[in-house]
């Protein structure tokens, strides 16, 4: 934590060391009330079930009010505890029962007996889930590209509603009352001689109980902190627990009016939504802009001071850390560090183009760097007229070594959702959302980008091997012709590009198949109610409800496809130093071997990504484009039925995919060797780039970023003592204005730690407590990863300035 932004107040700093000291456990009574539900209520319709599983939960679950908080609202029976959330997935929790606690990385604790608790609700799951439905659903040949890691879709059948933010400012503005109002007057006006309007009518009445069961659970809360008032004896804390009463009983039914309203009416309504569905990246959108009238009003009149604003802001960082999720461990290999990707975004440009930095945005880059902690994920709106003491801020915040803030460009972002149908005022108003990921806060449907993951090295083998998948043997696609038998460069070109056509081919029909299942099994009302214009239209998110609706597939492994492709090129078919076949018997080896050795020392020399290099770089864009240009001609399953869109883009926010899918993916042409991790984001290969940040950035800014809308992910890693000057720290500042301004980058966030403290963090974790690092689009406490995804962070090249 850094001098700079101050301290918390003692009993905010109380709660954080509470928090950190906190053991994750696993919660099992959301599994427990959800089984009931759906067993006492498997005759209802899907909308009807899902409200009243909601319903139940919010009524029964166990709720606390801690002794330091200002803002009521718990997920689980303790804090940092994860709730199981069985109608998604319940095989992978029996097989992994007993290992919670024994994972490299990631771990949690459950009691015996609620192991129990969870294998006596287990039969009632069997093939009933959706991860049983998704699997069993995937058409045969579609399944071997999932069964062999190529695509990763996981994710995708075991989460529920999220990739999105919800319109939290109009909640605000209206109160829940709002949407049951206009819930109940659709519903009044229905005909229901029409078929499709007794389906609406199953939505219309779920928003009724759904909108029913938050207000009840506010007001639990609100008769706990009026029962805690009553044997308070400090007079003080007693009435701080009476204010929270009075407000609970008011929000997030009745419109917010006061900046403590406004924050309790968004913490438990955001709390809601991550107890109503199994989703992460459910982010607060644009925060300052929603919440600075509150604050400037309260400020006026003498309500609040700005100190007590502060203190208010680090109380719902602290909440919102406490969220917490479980995953199975080949899904956590891929969201390494439990991640929730809740982001805040401050910052930007009003809808008429002018700067929209307020008091508020200072509150929340302030309070966040003084909470450091991995939650919330705040992005930064960079545009060209930011001012320059509002981005020396933001350095400050990078200084703090957490990882924050990210960085995302107006000057990219705005016009390339334009391009693609979004209002200009919306396009304006656009927020991150998980990690480096972009949407209209309330307007954007289901999982704006993270659908299946593509291994872009691993579809380059299997272009070489004719279609066929090296590591296994399995014949996936026609290909054309084998890399042992290519006597031009152009051969291997061509053969990527009929195998990767085939292949994004492939991940549109795994997606679709997920989102086919995710619609006939879930209905998440209360995101769906929560986003334009559901309600209007009588449709929930899956069902094409919202008014926009883009998606994005990840590609993973961009810099390890330039650096191959540069390889062959210039060592196999310009140099001939090696032939083809030489090669491949090469690969195959693992490059073990002193005539292997060679060989790979010759691939390692070759031109690589990241040093500003068109040799290597035009070869990604070209190869990349490819992919690009098939995606185009595909669609979701929401296309066509409302929602403006329905068209995919590419992303690289690949989140610690890259460990994973490396430690599945055979020797590649760039030199690397089996099992180790791919490169991340769109960010070159460990130690290949050789020429600073600059060609970095130069590399980066030739991908085709127009059209990576889901997200280009770029990594960049400093030491602290590099930012200890102030020159230096101005030419951070005026390269990010570079990066911005001239080269149209689309985003960059900074890991502020030297290689020397990451080696004794590993080697001493009990002295590193606080220690927290940019895994990819979003930032973990170093002790809690795996020792890979250490090992990774650890390779990463230090810039100097």
């Amino acid at each position: 934590m850094s001098a700079h932004f101050g301290e918390l107040t003692p009993r905010m700093q109380s709660f954080r060391e509470e928090l950190l000291a906190a053991q994750p456990q696993v919660c099992v009574e959301r599994a427990m009330l959800t089984t009931q539900t759906y067993r006492d209520n498997a005759h209802q319709p899907l909308a009807l079930k899902r409200a009243l599983m909601l319903q139940n939960v919010l009524a029964h679950m166990t709720i606390f009010i801690e002794p330091y908080t200002l803002l009521a609202g718990n997920q689980a029976s303790t804090n940092r505890s994860a709730p199981i959330f069985p109608e998604y997935a319940m095989s992978w929790v029996l097989d992994e029962l007993d290992q919670f606690d024994k994972r490299d990385g990631d771990v949690f604790h459950i009691a015996e007996e609620n192991k129990e608790k969870l294998r006596q609700i287990a039969p009632f799951w069997q093939h009933n889930t959706l991860l049983d439905r998704g699997l069993a659903a995937f058409p045969p040949h579609s399944k071997l590209y999932y069964d062999l890691g190529i695509i990763k879709s996981e994710g995708n059948i075991t989460s529920g509603d999220a990739h999105c933010a919800v319109d939290y400012g109009a909640l605000l503005r209206l109160g829940l009352k709002d949407y049951a109002r206009r819930a109940q007057e659709k519903l009044d006006a229905l005909d229901l001689t029409d078929y499709k309007n007794i389906q609406k009518s199953y939505f219309y009445r779920a928003i009724l109980l759904v909108v029913d069961a938050v207000k009840n659970f506010a007001r639990r809360y609100a008769d706990l902190a009026a029962e805690t008032a009553a044997k308070t004896p400090d007079p003080a804390r007693r009435a701080e627990l009476l204010e929270m009463s009075r407000i609970l009983y008011k929000v997030p039914y009745h419109p917010a009016e006061s900046f403590q309203e406004a924050l309790q009416s968004l913490w438990l309504t955001h709390l809601a939504l991550q107890i109503e569905s199994n989703g992460h990246s459910l982010s607060y959108g644009r925060m300052d802009q929603y919440l600075n009238p509150y604050y400037e009003k309260d400020l006026t009149a003498g309500k609040i001071t700005q100190a007590q604003a502060k203190e208010l802001l680090c109380n719902l960082w602290l909440k919102t850390y406490t969220i917490n999720k479980i995953r199975s461990w080949s899904h956590t290999q891929f969201s390494a560090g439990s991640p929730l990707y809740q982001n805040v975004t401050i910052g930007g440009q009003t809808p008429a183009g002018e700067d929209a930095v307020n008091p508020t945005s200072w509150l929340i880059l302030q309070t966040v760097a003084q909470c450091h902690l991995t939650q919330p994920n705040l992005t930064v709106r960079y545009h060209k007229a930011m001012a320059d003491d509002f981005l020396r801020e933001c350095i400050e915040v990078v200084r703090c070594g957490f990882g924050m803030p990210a960085f995302n460009d107006d000057e990219v972002i705005i016009p390339s959702f334009i391009e693609k149908g979004v209002k200009p005022e919306d396009a304006y108003n656009y927020s991150a959302i998980g990690c480096v990921e972009t949407a209209v806060p309330g307007k954007w449907g289901y999982r704006c980008t993270g659908m299946s993951f593509l291994n872009f090295p691993k579809a380059l083998l299997i272009a070489m091997n004719d279609g066929t998948d090296p590591a296994s043997g399995t014949k996936l696609c026609e290909g054309a012709g084998h890399f042992k038998d290519f006597t031009t460069f152009q051969q291997v070109l061509d053969c990527w590009d009929k195998v990767i056509r085939e292949m994004c081919r492939q991940c549109t029909i795994i997606d679709a198949t997920c989102d086919m299942v995710l619609e006939q099994d879930t209905a998440d009302i209360l995101c769906s109610a929560l986003t334009d214009d559901c309600i209007e239209r009588g449709l929930n998110m899956k069902e094409g409800g919202a008014v926009y609706d883009f998606i994005s597939d990840l590609q993973v492994g961009i810099a390890n496809l330039a650096d191959s492709l540069a390889a062959i090129k210039k060592v196999v078919f310009e140099d001939k130093a090696v032939t083809p076949a030489q090669l491949w018997q090469a690969l195959q080896h693992d490059f073990q071997g002193p005539q292997y050795s060679q060989i790979r020392s010759l691939l390692q020399a070759a031109p690589k990504y990241g040093n500003d290099d068109d040799y290597v770089d035009q070869l990604v864009v070209n190869a990349y484009n490819v992919y690009i240009d098939e995606m185009k001609k595909y669609h979701n399953t929401r296309y066509g039925r409302g929602p403006i869109g329905g068209i995919y883009y590419a992303g690289t926010s690949s989140i610690s995919a890259n460990v994973p899918q490396g430690a599945g993916t055979l020797a590649t042409p760039d030199g690397r060797r089996a099992g180790e991790p791919l490169a991340e984001g769109c960010s070159p290969s460990h130690a290949a780039d050789k020429n600073g940040p600059t060609a970095v950035f130069k590399s980066v800014s030739k991908l085709p970023t127009k059209e990576i809308t889901g997200g280009v992910l770029l990594n960049q890693k400093v030491t602290p003592q590099m930012l200890e000057k102030e020159e230096n720290r101005q030419k951070l500042l005026s390269l990010l204005r570079t990066f911005f301004n001239r080269l149209h980058g689309y985003h960059v966030q900074f890991n502020v730690v030297s290689r020397e403290t990451l080696l004794d963090a590993q080697a001493h974790p009990e002295n590193h407590r606080d220690l927290i690092v940019r895994v990819a689009g979003y930032s973990a406490f170093f002790n809690v990863l795996s020792k890979k995804t250490q090992d990774d962070i650890i390779a990463r090249t230090e810039q100097t300035l």
